[in-house]
């Protein structure tokens, strides 16, 4: 049995994967916690590109579940949330 544990989604991961200035070119390094936060089509795909890619995480978020990823908090709480989902629901393909 693999009890391999998966690092933690926190505000300092999410802010790495938004440094890409190719992918991201408006969001500054400096981003703080509650400024507004808008991605595009193609920098949310390439998130979640990422994500799967570094951290296992599968994420398939609703158009509501965007349209609330308006600041860096609330990325990283929503990622969290998916992130603990995936870890008490082991395989499961529901959300």
């Amino acid at each position: 049995m693999s009890t391999q544990a998966t690092p933690l989604i926190t505000t300092a991961t999410v802010r790495a994967l938004l440094s890409d200035r190719k992918i991201f070119p408006g969001v500054p390094e400096d981003l703080g916690e509650d400024a507004e936060l808008v991605l595009d089509s193609l920098g949310l795909v390439w998130l979640l590109h990422v994500l799967e890619e570094r951290h296992g995480l599968i994420v398939e978020p609703s158009d509501e579940d965007i349209a609330g990823l308006t600041s860096l908090r609330r990325l990283t709480a929503y990622l969290r949330a998916v992130q603990a989902d995936a870890v008490e629901g082991g395989d499961r393909d529901e959300r």
